[in-house]
């Protein structure tokens, strides 16, 4: 005969549940026990029967074993639930995401985009916002060119006192090769009448009667 299957429901008749609940609880820790050598674990059982009476099985120690639970089901709960430093740091991250999003949309408003979601109020205070902006820029923009011409004005002056000096120096240049040339004519007239002279002491007597026009002729 085919063995039909027991269906799992609870047992109705109390003294069947009892005998059940005693032969099934002795068969379970015996599971347990040889789950236990077999594979090497630390393991616990705890049951309570219908009449609140406590049974267990431990492999080794109850106490140790349910301390072990204790430590884990805390280590999982506090990987489970972030630590309170990572709340506020996911706190100020999504202030910090909202507020860029904030300042993102008011630049697009500040170049005319986006502007449905502004009412008569709000473009008010967009255009303020835009006056005031021009007039730095206005102000900032006067003062950069009034001190870049500035710069220019002293550049222009140290390029004119240069000019000036080298003008100077120029002039002193030309005076001194006009003196040097005086100087040199000099030399030379005194180094020709210094070879009439040598010539005239060389030439005989007789000779005497030639003229200055002649001696400048054969000189020449």
């Amino acid at each position: 005969m085919v063995r039909q299957k027991t269906q799992i429901r609870k047992i109705e008749n109390l003294a069947a549940r009892q005998v059940t609940f005693s032969k099934r609880r002795r068969g379970l820790f015996k599971k347990a026990q040889e789950l236990s050598t077999l594979c090497d674990i630390d393991m616990a059982l705890i049951v309570f029967s219908a009449t609140g009476k406590l049974f267990h099985y431990p492999s080794s120690s109850m106490n140790q074993v349910l301390e072990r639970h204790r430590l884990q089901s805390e280590n999982v709960g506090e990987l489970q639930q972030p630590s309170r430093e990572m709340q506020i740091e996911c706190r100020k991250s999504a202030m910090l995401s909202k507020e860029l999003a904030e300042k993102a949309l008011e630049l697009r408003q500040m170049k005319g985009q986006d502007l449905q979601g502004l009412d008569i109020k709000g473009l008010d205070k967009l255009e303020a916002i835009l006056d005031s902006g021009l007039v730095e820029v206005v102000k900032t923009k006067g003062e950069r060119m009034l001190k870049e011409i500035s710069t220019l004005k002293k550049k222009e002056a140290q390029l004119l006192e240069e000019n000036a000096h080298l003008k100077q120096q120029l002039a002193m240049m030309d005076t001194s090769i006009g003196q040097m040339g005086i100087h040199d004519q000099c030399c030379d007239h005194h180094s020709l009448e210094l070879t009439i002279s040598s010539l005239s002491s060389r030439v005989p007597p007789q000779n005497y009667h030639i003229s200055s026009s002649d001696t400048c002729l054969k000189l020449g």
